[in-house]
């Protein structure tokens, strides 16, 4: 099925969001924080992914992405593909998930339903990729992405969030590489 959002120039930055399905809150552990991170950095080493902005919020991921190697596409269907994998483990063997079976049950329920999948879903099927061509959709992608803790009454300041490359853009130093826009 084709959708109407699609990586187009793959040397112009792209705004790119993704859910949890049901927009389930996963990413009020850090140890699922940390896997989104690592593979990030994984696809940063070895795909040429360019991470110009990110921001893990409790049920979803935005991202300002590029790339010097691999296809965006291709790059973001193995991030998903392996963060679903390793996080479904991770939900499994956590000693003190008071979520786990119902995560577990929804991911199972949402996977049985849609038959691209075996027998289990984390991410909802998009990415909504957003090519930024002008400076204008830049800043407005990047204020949009570093605002949303703030929006959701998270921090008062984007440059407090950890899970944000916002503070990268005050001239400290985040948890991932990020190549500045501007």
């Amino acid at each position: 099925m084709s959708r109407a959002y699609k990586f187009r120039d793959q040397n112009k930055p792209h705004f790119v969001s993704f859910a949890v399905v049901n927009w389930i809150d996963l990413f009020t552990r850090k140890e699922y924080c940390y896997t989104i991170l690592e593979s990030l950095e994984f696809c940063q080493k070895t795909k040429g992914l360019i991470i110009h902005a990110w921001t893990i919020q409790p049920s979803h991921i935005h991202l300002i992405i590029g790339t010097k190697d691999k296809p965006m596409q291709e790059i973001m269907r193995d991030f998903k593909s392996y963060t679903s994998r390793e996080l479904k483990e991770q939900i499994i063997n956590h000693p003190t998930e008071s979520r786990k079976e119902w995560l577990i049950w929804m991911f199972e329920r949402a996977g049985k339903k849609n038959g691209n999948n075996k027998n289990w879903q984390l991410w909802q099927q998009h990415n909504q990729p957003i090519e930024l061509w002008d400076n204008y959709m830049i800043d407005n992608k990047l204020t949009y992405l570093h605002d949303n803790p703030v929006e959701a009454e998270i921090v008062v300041m984007p440059e407090d969030y950890k899970w944000s490359s916002a503070i990268d853009y005050t001239g400290s130093k985040g948890l991932l590489n990020v190549e500045l826009l501007h």
